[in-house]
Formats: structure tokens, C-alpha cells, sequence
């Protein structure tokens, strides 16, 4: 736990804390009448792009139609990796690069980035060959960088490290490491980070078009999903970081642009860590649609998926298929000793991965690109798009670099590789629940110091504290009870029902805070409610909770 020592140190944080807040960063649009560009989209690449432009000193605006990460960003597998199964198919090159951004990430955010032991179970002797000697060329690409060397388990010990396994036919396991995050905790840091450097953030702002003169692109029109106030943006660069929608900017560009972008739809399944029961995390490199399936412990549960369903339109909330939430529990099941049913998921979700289009028509994910895609219109718009988690820094870097050139900025190198990311703990140590807030767990034990009743359990079962909810209104840009239960607290992503629960305690403590009565409470505890039951697989019907509020 990290102890606040004196005012003096708590004042210091004060001072150099990033608050995200809504109301002074609408106040911004206003007062700058030309930014060196505006961001449109407020996942990982739109947010890895504002650190970058921010700590280059451009005037750098993002504006996000929802919340940060709301979409694929918050749906990750939460791994930082450098692909395994990519090395397997060939591509050396992405996945040294990945391995290069991988060991980036946890000196940059080691608050947020952990070290996680992976186990491949083997069943014949050649299995135990292919994967070591793979992972051994892993280990060799990951370089300096390294998280720990790949190792072979024979059948004992991998009882003793996966007791769960089924050991029917086990003939070891193979063992390497990769990283795991928090993909939503880390968005939200690095928009603190973004804001730290001059740049201004802005959720729920939709853009509705672009602004044009002689058939080049000089800003946008935005919408303020809150207030409907409509602003005229202008900007000497303008990049569309939207994800799966980066087509529909793109039409805006041009109506007949051909499409950049096909979805490809992945779903997780969050059971209880009892079905795992190890620290461990589990590979299966050979499955039915020709994926890997990961289970990861995270958050005290074990998070498993996921799936490759190609799709023909993309949505904010896509919803999990019966057939890939079966292909799940089935896979799932072969592994493990205790079979899963759909009555053991604590929470489904979905999310779907912005995969660059293939030339010609497919049906296959197997043929459209996993690597990034950096494109500039004719009218100077430039698109990115692809990519993931762990190279978002190096996407932005690229992304900023073509900005420069696209709207005649000043060249100035790239800051962000040894950048700390809000958080970052530097010389203090920390542990607990609230250790992921890096160095902002000073804050919120500042809270609980001055208000005992936000030290309390916000739901029963679970770590979370009333403070966090007033933290992430006040510091994080909250707006909504989801923004806070999905993306700040994870818990709608661990345990559906139990955010059902909490959705009423969150409301009435954001209420006061946001100046909204209780119309307001009613309707954010009943719309959280109905978004909430789409992460279960058996409705939870709680009249009494919206009554009760």
C-alpha cells in the first residue's frame, strides 16, 4: 500500500495530477481557434496518438463519440504480446516488433503491465518439440527485452502448476512468458498522460462531419452528445482513429470510398478463478476455427477466449454469437477437469477487432491482415487503422510522423519510448487493490481519509470502494454509471450481476457530484441495467433495484 507520508506530498500530487475534466476541456474548444490536429476516436490508437502529438507540443485534440475505449479497445484479451500464433504463420517482422513494444509498455507502465506465465499443455512428443523450439525463437526475437525464458514441464510438475488441467494423455507442457493488462485502466492513463503534456480530451463529442476548403479537409463539426451544442473544429491536420468506424469518416471524406476496414468479432467468457485455480495462464494453440484460446487469471476470475467470426457491420455493443460462446465452453471444457456450463458465466462479452479489408472477397480472417494500416486521402485526411494493443505506440509514432508532413507542422522526434505513463509508480512501491492506479492510489486514499464512508465495499464480494466511483468522476471523466462500472471498475466485465447490484450505489454517488437529481439516478440505474444483460447468457430481471434507488 502506498501511505501518504505529508501534505506536502499529497499537495505535490495535486499539483501534477492530469484531472480529466469535461467541463474545462469544452471551455478549450472556445479558446484555441486552430489546432495542429484533431483526433477523431478515443480507443488505444486514437489515445496512443494524443500522447504522442501532445508530447511533441502540438495542439492536439481528440474527440471521442462515447466513452474512452467503450469499443474494442475495453475488449481485448488482455494480453501484451508479440503473437505466438503469428510467429507460427511466419510473420517474424511483426512479431519482433510486437516483442520490441511489449518490453516498451512495462517500463513505461509497469503499474498497469504485468510479467504472466503462460503453459502450453503437450499430448504427443512432437508437440513438445514444435512449441519449444518455436518459443525458444520467441525468447530469441524478444531480446533485451525479454520476460523469461521458455522451459519445458514434464507431466508432474504441470499437475503441480495447472492443477485444474485434465491430465488424461498429458505429456508436459511447454511454459512461456508475455505480459497481461488492464486494457481500459491504461486507455484512461493515457489520456491522463495526453492531458499532462497540453492536450485536450473530449468523451461523448461526436464528429458529423468534416470541414473542407478547395477539397482539402480543415477540421470537423462535432457534436456534444450531452448539451447538443454543435462546434465548427478547425485544424491543420485531421486523423480518423475511429476503429470499425473508420469507414463511416471515410465517407464523410468520400462517399464512394472503398471500404478499408472488414470486422472481425471476438468473444470472452469470465468464469470464477476456481476453474482455472492457478496464477498460471493457459495457451491452446489448436482449435476447431483455427485460433488460439487463451485462460487467463485476471482480476481474481479467469478470463477465456477467444473467437474469429467475421462480420458484415460493426455496433458500440455487438453481442456474442450461441455458436462461438458454445465453441468456447466446448474447447474450454477438453482442457480442463471441470466442464464449464452456461450457467457458470459471470459475464460474455464481445468485441470486434478493426482488421484491414483483403483485396478480394473472403470469408476468412485468415486472410486479411493483422498489421497496421496508415493511409492519407487526397484530402489530406490520414486514416490508421489494424493493429493492437501492444503496438499502439508505435502506430501513433508512425501516425505523427505522417501528420507532420500531411499539415506542415514542425519536425519534432518522437518522446514517447521512454515516457512514463500517468501511474507509473517511478520510486514508490505499492500493493493492494488499488496498486493498478499507480500513483493515483494516493489520491483516492486521500479521499477515504477525509470521508470514511468512501473506504466502504461498493458490492459484496468484491475489492471495489466507494472513493474509486467519486475518483473517476472527478479525475477520470466519468459520466455514466457504465463508464464507471464497465470501464473504470471492470466489474461489468467480471460479474454482470454483480454491476447489476452495484448500478444503484454508483448512480447516487455520481449523481451529486455531476449536479443531476434523482430522474437522473432512475434512468442511468434502468439503462445499465438493460446494457448490463446483455453480458449474460440468462437475463437478471431486478425490478426492486430501480425501484429501490
Amino acid at each position: 500500500m502506498i501511505e501518504i507520508s505529508s501534505n506536502e506530498s499529497l499537495r505535490s500530487l495535486n499539483e501534477t495530477n492530469p484531472l480529466l475534466d469535461r467541463s474545462s476541456a469544452v471551455e478549450k474548444l472556445n479558446e484555441v481557434p486552430l489546432w495542429d490536429l484533431i483526433i477523431i476516436g478515443g480507443g488505444a490508437t486514437g489515445l496512443g496518438v494524443a500522447v504522442d502529438a501532445a508530447s511533441r507540443g502540438f495542439k492536439t485534440l481528440l474527440l471521442e463519440q462515447s466513452d474512452f475505449a467503450k469499443g474494442t479497445s475495453s475488449r481485448s484479451t488482455k494480453l501484451v504480446h508479440g503473437g505466438v500464433r503469428y510467429l507460427a504463420q511466419g510473420d517474424i517482422g511483426l512479431v519482433y516488433g510486437a516483442l520490441h513494444e511489449r518490453g516498451l509498455l512495462l517500463q513505461n507502465a509497469p503499474h498497469i503491465v504485468k510479467k504472466q506465465s503462460f503453459i502450453i499443455p503437450c499430448y504427443t512428443l512432437w508437440d513438445k518439440i514444435q512449441y519449444l523450439v518455436g518459443l525458444k525463437l520467441y525468447d530469441l526475437l524478444s531480446g533485451r527485452f525479454s520476460f523469461g525464458r521458455s522451459n519445458f514441464q514434464d507431466g508432474k510438475k504441470m499437475q503441480a502448476s495447472l492443477p485444474a488441467i485434465n491430465s488424461r494423455r498429458l505429456r508436459g507442457g511447454v511454459e512461456y512468458f508475455d505480459g497481461q493488462f488492464d486494457d481500459a485502466r491504461l486507455a484512461i492513463n493515457l489520456a491522463q498522460t495526453s492531458k499532462a503534456n497540453g492536450g485536450v480530451l473530449l468523451n461523448y463529442m461526436r464528429v458529423v462531419r468534416l470541414l473542407k476548403k478547395n477539397g482539402k479537409v480543415i477540421g470537423v463539426t462535432a457534436t456534444d452528445q450531452e448539451t447538443k451544442k454543435e462546434y465548427l473544429l478547425y485544424s491543420k491536420a485531421v486523423v480518423n482513429a475511429t476503429g470499425v468506424f473508420v469507414d463511416d469518416i471515410l465517407q464523410m471524406d468520400l462517399r464512394e470510398s472503398r471500404p478499408m476496414v472488414r470486422p472481425s468479432q471476438g468473444v470472452h467468457l469470465v468464469f470464477d478463478k476456481s476453474f482455472l485455480d492457478s496464477s498460471r495462464a493457459v495457451m491452446i494453440p489448436k482449435t476447431t476455427d483455427g485460433r488460439v484460446l487463451f485462460a487467463v487469471p485476471w482480476h481474481d476470475h479467469v478470463l477465456v477466449g477467444t473467437t474469429d467470426t467475421p462480420l458484415d457491420q460493426h455496433s458500440l455493443e455487438p453481442k456474442a454469437l450461441d455458436e462461438e460462446i458454445e465453441f468456447i465452453l466446448k474447447t474450454f471444457g477438453q482442457y480442463f477437469k471441470r466442464k464449464p456450463t452456461r450457467k457458470d458465466v459471470l459475464s460474455v462479452f464481445a468485441g470486434l477487432r478493426p482488421l484491414a479489408a483483403p483485396q478480394k472477397d473472403t470469408d476468412s480472417t485468415k486472410e486479411i491482415s493483422r498489421d497496421h494500416k496508415l493511409i492519407v486521402s487526397e484530402s489530406g485526411l490520414v486514416t490508421i487503422t489494424g493493429g493492437k494493443w501492444t503496438t499502439y505506440r508505435k502506430m501513433a509514432e508512425e501516425t505523427v510522423n505522417k501528420v507532420i508532413r500531411v499539415g506542415g507542422l514542425e519536425r519534432i522526434d518522437c518522446r514517447t519510448k521512454h515516457l512514463p505513463i500517468h501511474g507509473s509508480l517511478g520510486n514508490m512501491t505499492a500493493g493492494g487493490d488499488l496498486s493498478i492506479y499507480g500513483s493515483d492510489e494516493i489520491g483516492i486514499r486521500s479521499l477515504v481519509k477525509e470521508n470514511p464512508e468512501f473506504g466502504r465495499p461498493l458490492v459484496d464480494g468484491f475489492p471495489f470502494i466507494k472513493g474509486e466511483v467519486i475518483w473517476s468522476v472527478r479525475h477520470e471523466m466519468a459520466r455514466t454509471v457504465e463508464d464507471v462500472l464497465a470501464r473504470r471498475l471492470r466489474l461489468l466485465f467480471l460479474d454482470a450481476r454483480a454491476a447489476i447490484r452495484a448500478a444503484p450505489a454508483v448512480a447516487r454517488l455520481m449523481a451529486p457530484e455531476l449536479v443531476q437529481g434523482n430522474e437522473w439516478i432512475e434512468t442511468q440505474v434502468s439503462e445499465f441495467i438493460a446494457l448490463a444483460n446483455n453480458y449474460l447468457l440468462e437475463p437478471y430481471v431486478t425490478k426492486e433495484l430501480v425501484g429501490s434507488v
